[in-house]
């Protein structure tokens, strides 16, 4: 237990044995006034019960922490707030404990899933996609941290007019073209090809509306999409020439979705696919009708009235019997609660399928499922660019690939010009480049409240200094640096009565913080709890670095001390971005 948890355990006795009640919880704060005190107890709470005045509910608990702890040095109270000094010999304590804690797992024993990426297989990865995926694996290992048992995973949406779009447009268009051929990752060629259909059908819409037509008129009668309309439904009938075409043209995607999570560092326990899950959401739909919670308009269609919780009604299956994106996912939701032994499972997707998520919770709780009272959305905000919103039918999106690769190129670029890797071999400058560009890149998706939308500027997210992952990236590198050369002995035990100054103070409080900032991150899931957290954490170290003389010091046992605070901070450092998901460097 760190001092702040044993400060509160001390408060909430003291309460229970003072006045009598258990419902008063006062949160222990860091001190961030400028009163003196390592921790701060708001007492507000306690006035009413106690019937007295701020001041004298203050004296009242200090003076009961004196008697009651043996870390408690002092106390002031400032009106409603009361300020606790701890002990300068309990801080190194604090550290020793720290260090031992800090790879300590308490497990669970309960199996939670992660959602996230799940894309289509008809374009390639673009920015969104990123977000999306770092959201959902930095959740992953958050959780894991945690002590869940984690199974990542992803549905890709593998079927549906979207996927028969981009077939339909090689079919007429392709003259054959392969991966191999064009030299192209396969997601890339697909991806093309979907861009393709949007070009011709907007041609043939315009042809239509010139001939007299309304737009909503011809963007019906247009013949590609009746054309792709038709290939669905021959899908669903598993015709054999189009059931080819779809193996082929999702192998080459899947193929290429492979090397840009390769890249990216992300992996999954589990893949489900669409085209496995529809038929299931078919049963459920047939289930829910014989129920009556669903309803059968005259053209066949199937419905669910959510009106009276003021979310409209609801289309599950289409009157030609075809599914919709509800149907699939209502289906895949059953099939991952029967086939493994999870308590919750996490949807990693954008807001803007707030309501679909409403909408599938509600839905699955009115058939009788007890487990959709544990089903979690992680809505994220949209990531947007100075142009604007992503468009993937114009061909307008930023490329995931292109950005990871131009992301590198531009920390190999800052590195050439520092000129701080000449010594390495053109292996490990590689992997310096790549860990410091797609570590700016992570840190600042991850940095942001996922929901919030964000404008990616790549230019600021590799800058040097400020709350950039090269910022926290180069903080670790220098204390690697200063252990090696300053001769850290992890070994040596530290004296006792070594005196601890402010800074060490501060920076002990900030390491003494992680499992509590972890522990909310997994709570809230938000990774910007933990990329917060460690940007102060570095912010505080570099102010510790610059006001004490680690190099130069003649006492033995101050030195080694502070090597240790600065090897537990290094170590605190690249915890917290693994569970971003962001690799350290030695040297930058």
């Amino acid at each position: 237990m760190n001092i702040k948890e044993q400060l509160q355990k001390c408060i909430e006795e003291i309460i229970i044995s003072l006045f009598q009640v258990k419902d008063i919880k006062l949160e222990v704060q860091d001190n961030k006034t400028t009163f003196e005190g390592d921790y701060t107890i708001v007492i507000f709470p306690l006035v009413k019960i106690a019937k007295k005045k701020p001041e004298e509910v203050g004296l009242l608990l200090g003076n009961e922490l004196l008697i009651k702890t043996d870390f408690v040095e002092n106390f002031t109270v400032v009106k409603g707030f009361l300020n606790v000094n701890i002990k300068e010999s309990y801080f190194l304590n604090q550290l020793n404990f720290i260090d031992s804690e800090l790879d300590t797992i308490n497990n669970r024993s309960e199996n939670v899933m992660v959602e996230y990426s799940s894309p289509n297989t008809n374009k390639p990865l673009h920015l969104g996609h990123i977000r999306n995926n770092l959201l959902g694996f930095s959740i992953a290992n958050i959780l894991s941290e945690n002590g869940y048992n984690v199974i990542k995973t992803q549905v890709i949406n593998d079927r549906g007019i979207h996927i028969c779009k981009s077939m339909l447009a090689w079919e007429k268009f392709g003259q054959e073209e392969t991966p191999e051929s064009e030299n192209l990752k396969g997601d890339k060629l697909v991806g093309n090809f979907y861009v393709k259909f949007d070009q011709e059908y907007k041609k043939q819409i315009a042809e239509l509306v010139a001939k007299g037509l309304d737009e909503e008129s011809a963007k019906k009668q247009a013949p590609l999409i009746l054309e792709a309309q038709e290939m669905l439904l021959k899908w669903e009938k598993n015709d054999l020439k189009v059931r080819e075409l779809w193996e082929k043209m999702n192998s080459w995607v899947y193929k290429g979705f492979e090397e840009t999570y390769k890249n990216l560092g992300v992996n999954f326990d589990q893949v489900q696919y669409e085209s496995k899950t529809y038929i299931l959401g078919k049963d459920i739909i047939q289930e829910g009708l014989n129920k009556n919670i669903f309803y059968k308009k005259e053209d066949g269609s199937i419905w669910c009235d959510l009106s009276d919780e003021g979310l409209g009604e609801k289309l599950l299956l289409r009157s030609d019997g075809t599914s919709v994106y509800m149907t699939q996912d209502l289906g895949t939701a059953v099939q991952r609660f029967k086939e493994n032994n999870i308590s919750k499972l996490i949807y990693t997707v954008g807001n803007e399928q707030d309501y679909h998520f409403q909408v599938l919770f509600l839905i699955l709780k009115k058939l009788g499922y007890s487990w959709a009272n544990h089903l979690y959305h992680l809505s994220y905000g949209m990531v947007e660019l100075p142009e604007g919103k992503m468009k993937s039918r114009e061909g307008t999106v930023v490329d995931a690939d292109d950005l990871m690769h131009e992301m590198v190129e531009t920390a190999k670029s800052k590195a050439q010009e520092l000129g701080k890797l000449e010594n390495l071999s053109p292996e490990e400058k590689e992997n310096s480049y790549k860990t410091v560009g797609l570590g700016a890149l992570k840190y600042f998706m991850l940095k942001i409240d996922p929901k919030k939308k964000m404008l990616f500027n790549p230019v600021e997210s590799i800058d040097f200094q400020g709350n950039t992952g090269p910022f926290i990236q180069y903080t670790f590198a220098r204390i690697q640096s200063l252990l090696s050369k300053a001769k850290y002995n992890e070994n040596q035990q530290i004296s006792p009565d070594i005196e601890i100054n402010s800074f060490e103070k501060e920076l002990i409080l900030q390491l003494s913080n992680y499992k509590e900032t972890v522990a909310k991150a997994a709570e809230t899931l938000s990774p910007a709890q933990v990329a917060n957290y460690v940007y102060e954490l570095v912010k505080t170290y570099n102010s510790f670095y610059q006001n004490n003389n680690i190099m130069n010091l003649e006492d033995e046992n101050e030195k080694q001390f502070k090597l240790k605070l600065s090897s537990i901070t290094a170590k605190t450092i690249k915890k917290c971005l693994f569970l971003l998901g962001i690799g350290v460097v030695n040297r930058m």
